[in-house]
């Protein structure tokens, strides 16, 4: 994703969910956040110790409150994207709260082992060391957002850093919404939702 312009298997251990978005219980190493839309929540795991400096990132966006009112405003599907290899996946993170930290270091695939398998959340990015606060969530293995892959120039991939155990068929319903809004960018052309589906709000899980 060239950027997912600011204008993707899991090494699966017994502690990760499986690919449906059903919860599988959460890990001694994990942190959850509850992402309330006009859609219904999605409840995402978070790998604190496999991508330390992204999770902390997301958390910090999260304790500043800072996707309160963001939206989730671009669902990329194979017929629609313009990128190599193709993708589907939907983008969020626009238009919340402002609270704006120093982007951070890129945390690979190749470090972390979390890949872009089904329901998993990244941040999307322009070149390395550019992700701050909008990210993505995978509609189906997307092994093209992984090390290794042509989809950015670089080669280097997005940063993983979590999954969706609860609420995968909100994340399919955002996902098929009516995408034919204007842009400025031929890259995004039939990509962005005529309707931006809100973020109400985005907070740790109860208990944590």
């Amino acid at each position: 994703m060239r950027v997912l312009p600011v204008v993707l298997s899991l090494l699966m251990l017994p502690s990760i969910a499986s690919a449906t978005g059903t919860d599988a219980g959460a890990a001694p190493d994990t942190i959850r956040v509850e992402m309330t839309t006009e859609h219904g929540v999605i409840t995402v795991e978070l790998y604190e110790e496999a991508a330390p400096l992204t999770v902390a990132n997301f958390l910090r966006y999260v304790d500043a409150r800072h996707f309160d009112g963001a939206t989730f405003y671009r669902t990329v599907r194979y017929a629609t994207d313009n990128g190599s290899p193709t993708i589907e996946v939907i983008q969020g993170g626009r238009g919340g709260q402002e609270a704006v930290f120093e982007p951070i270091a890129h945390e690979s695939t190749k470090q972390t082992g979390i890949l872009h398998t089904d329901g998993v959340i990244s941040m999307a990015r322009g070149g390395i060391g550019t992700a701050s606060s909008e990210f993505f969530i995978c509609v189906g293995d997307q092994p093209g957002l992984d090390y290794g892959q042509p989809r950015n120039a670089d080669e280097q991939g997005f940063a993983a850093f979590g999954r969706v155990v609860r609420g995968m068929e909100v994340v399919r319903t955002i996902h098929s919404l009516p995408s034919d809004a204007p842009t400025d960018s031929d890259y995004t052309r039939g990509q962005i939702l005529e309707d931006p589906v809100v973020i109400e709000r985005v907070t740790r899980a109860p208990g944590e």
